[in-house]
């Protein structure tokens, strides 16, 4: 190590993981932070997952066997994050506090308040249904929701066959679908 050099937990990896990591992180990262934003509600909570999950990714990086798709593998790792996330006791008594104000925020300046309001009250809406919903049957609807994934892909991060995967989606969306309507 030469004068200046910082040791560090990369100093045993080849430089080029690094770069190809910080590559990784870039095309990933927003899709993970929205399934994880989905899983737990609250923006920084899921920010903070979603770097919990890439920090989990770059130290196992090495074990990644490549049976799957890059994606297939983190979305592996934020699910069964943000599922322990919910599963503390901390997670389940603790108060959301979040800001009101960031559902309105993300509405363009040219929104109504009137729509401005109607959105917010579908996201909460959906947001309410897939809480009531078996863990199962959200996490098929979250996955679906990225068009990214064929049936295949999301058996594999599932651990089931494809068929099933079809066979319970077809039943989460009913069960969404119904849950929907009674919250009108």
């Amino acid at each position: 190590m030469t004068v200046g050099e910082r040791p560090g937990p990369t100093d045993d990896r080849p430089q080029w993981v690094s770069r190809e990591f910080g590559a990784i992180y870039e095309e990933h990262s927003k899709p993970v932070y929205y399934l994880s934003l989905r899983f737990l509600g609250d923006p920084a909570q899921a920010e903070d997952a979603t770097h919990d999950v890439f920090l989990k990714a770059y130290r196992k990086i090495g074990e990644f066997r490549g049976d799957s798709a890059i994606r297939t593998w983190l979305y592996r790792i934020a699910i069964n994050h943000c599922k322990n996330l919910l599963q503390t006791w901390h997670q389940r008594h603790m108060i959301n506090n979040a800001d009101e104000n960031l559902w309105e925020s993300t509405a363009a300046n040219t929104e109504s308040p009137l729509r401005v309001l109607e959105i917010k009250e579908l996201g909460q809406r959906i947001q309410k249904t897939l809480e009531v919903l078996p863990t199962e049957y959200q996490i098929l609807l979250l996955l679906v929701a990225d068009r990214q994934m064929s049936y295949d892909e999301i058996a594999a991060l599932t651990e089931q066959s494809a068929d099933a995967v079809r066979g319970k989606l077809h039943r989460a969306r009913k069960a969404f679908i119904a849950q929907f309507q009674k919250s009108a």
